[in-house]
Formats: C-alpha cells, structure tokens, sequence
C-alpha cells in the first residue's frame, strides 16, 4: 500500500485511536509488530497516518491489544476501508486542508452543535454574510481566493443530520456587513429555525453572571462519543481536538451554555426583535 504524503484528519484519527490501543494494551510497537508478523516501521507509519490498514490487520490488531469493544472496531473498521471520494475534494490544493478536513468530519457526522460569539456560524451564514466575513481577513484574500471559500461554505450548508447552535446575542448585533446584510441574515436563521433537525437557541446579553459563553467552538458527533471530535478555529487554522478528556470538558461546557440560553420560541422571538431594530 503506498505511502501517504499528507493524511487527512479522518486518517489520523483512525492512526490515534490504534495507537492508544495499543498504549492500551501496553506494548511496544515492536512488539505489536512482531504480533502481526511485521517490522516496527509498519506499525510506525499506521500510528503516523501515512500507511493504511486492511480490515484483516485491524481486527488481528484489535485481538492482540485485548479490545473488546465490537462497536469501537466496527467503526474503526469503516474509518479505514472508507474510499468516499467527497465533493470536497474538487478543492484539494486550491484551499487550505483544514477546510477539507472539516467538510469530511462534516461528511461523516451524526449531528453537530455549535457555539457562536462573534458570527453566526458558518452553516448558517447567508452568501453576503460570508462574503463580508471572509473579506475581513487578514492579509486580505484574492478575488479567486474569496470566491472559492465563499463557495466552499455554501456546499457545505446541506445540512441533514441533528444540528444544534446556541448563538450568543453579540454575534446577532455585530454588523459584519452593511444593514441589509445583517437582517438579510436574521431572517435566514429565523426561516433555518423552523426546520425539525435545527434546533437554534440565543444567549442574551442580560442574563447574570454568565461568562461560559466566551468560547467558540464547534461539537462534532462521531458514530459513538469516543470518535466525536470538537474544531477550534484560530488564526492558522482549525484546531481537531479528541482526547477524552477534552471532549468531557466540552460536552459539559455546551450542556451550561445551552441550559442557559433562551429556549428556542424565546431565541425567534429575539431574533425577530433586533430584525425590527435594524
């Protein structure tokens, strides 16, 4: 199987996982190698993403490092014999791999949540609104740099699985455009909320004593929670993040946010409020 020169995120996680499996079980690499009847290197470049694994040696290697966790080496297996050529990739080269990673995490999501502070979030941004965002980028993109992401975003807003935003009233209010932008966009989430798989809730400026808002961040549902991933944006680019730890930190993170925002007949009646304001 040849080499990988640059793994997706996808196949880096299926390398993580087999490797804390292994860690799991306490061997070496070595000695798994020796196990699977392999050098060392074999099992360095499937821990690295770089090689792929066939159904058979993941499920040996799943026999030699104890797991028993059938559902976990199912979806593992999925991961790693998975040949989805995604619309995505007509952007290969053209864009920066972190969007490419995302729209597969996206791809492969049972559901998503999100938390937004500053911009209403990306799949739910009218065609204006993202147009404004990305040109407040700095260094400023090209015209065909501009198009490209604009049109990236819109292919990935066909959402069909369980999504859910607590959107803070900041991100509402922010004018990232002109007038007409910002009410263009309210009523897009206002029509979006209407949908039965969008669930949008709004935490409001004068709720007391609540800073758990201050983080943005996207929730990610993997096949079971320990494949979930959570995206952290950054200037350099998005950040995937998935120790459990750190997913139990935002797992519970979100659960506070969303326990104090408005429910979602509230949120509407808000976002209908600062439309008129506008």
């Amino acid at each position: 199987m040849a080499l990988r020169s640059e793994p997706t995120a996808r196949q880096m996680r299926l390398a993580v996982e087999l490797r804390r499996l292994r860690d799991a079980a306490g061997l070496t690499s070595r000695e798994a190698a020796a196990l699977l009847g392999v050098t060392a290197p074999v099992i360095s470049q499937i821990e690295s993403g770089i090689a792929g694994v066939s159904e058979e040696r993941l499920r040996r290697l799943a026999t030699h490092y104890a797991c028993t966790d059938e559902e976990l080496i199912n979806s593992l297996v999925v991961m790693a014999t998975d040949r989805t050529r995604g619309w995505w990739e007509e952007y290969r080269g053209l864009l920066p791999t972190s969007f490419l990673d995302l729209s597969e995490l996206e791809h492969h999501a049972r559901f998503q949540r999100h938390v937004a502070i500053l911009y209403v979030p990306g799949l739910l941004q009218t065609e204006d609104y993202a147009r404004a965002v990305f040109s407040s980028r700095m260094p400023a993109l090209t015209p065909e740099e501009l198009e490209l992401r604009i049109r990236h975003r819109k292919a990935r807003q066909e959402i069909t699985i369980p999504y859910e935003a607590v959107i803070h009233e900041a991100a509402l209010r922010i004018r990232v455009g002109d007038r007409a932008t910002s009410r263009a966009q309210l009523a897009r989430l206002l029509e979006l909320s209407e949908a039965d798989h969008i669930t949008l809730r709004v935490v409001p400026f004068d709720l007391d004593g609540f800073a758990s808002a201050s983080s943005t961040m996207t929730y990610v549902g993997g096949p079971l929670p320990r494949l979930d991933t959570v995206v952290r944006d950054a200037l350099h680019g998005s950040a995937f993040i998935d120790s459990e730890a750190q997913l139990h930190i935002y797992r519970t993170s979100f659960r506070n946010v969303e326990a104090a925002s408005l429910d979602s007949e509230q949120s509407r009646d808000l976002i209908h409020k600062l439309m008129k304001e506008l």
